[in-house]
């Protein structure tokens, strides 16, 4: 007869083992918000971030450009514009993110 230590010693090996392979099955996502967010700009900047329109292109951007872009847009005094309105609804800490986000797609050619 086994006795529970021996159980327990011979099926620690197994559950450690499955427990490694679910962390490993789990890769890293990006950002789910953050993609979502970046889905709503291609209706004018294009899937991916790359324009197939007069709007620039985010793909590729500097996160310094699109950042610096983004600001002027929330301050802009007329608050018209669609940009405005669309910078003036994300936080500074998403803006941050799609800044990073974008950079990081390849430009266009």
């Amino acid at each position: 007869m086994i006795t529970g230590t021996r159980i327990t010693t011979r099926l620690w090996p197994l559950a450690l083992l499955l427990g490694t392979t679910h962390a490993m099955a789990q890769a890293p996502q990006p950002d789910l918000h953050i993609r979502v967010l970046a889905a709503s700009c291609a209706a004018c900047h294009g899937t991916n971030g790359v324009s197939a329109s007069g709007t620039p292109s985010l793909a590729g951007m500097s996160s310094t450009q699109f950042l610096s872009s983004m600001m002027a847009f929330r301050t802009s005094k007329t608050g018209t514009d669609v940009m405005t309105q669309h910078a003036r609804g994300l936080t500074a800490d998403e803006i941050d993110r799609l800044a990073i986000y974008f950079a990081a797609l390849p430009a266009p050619r």
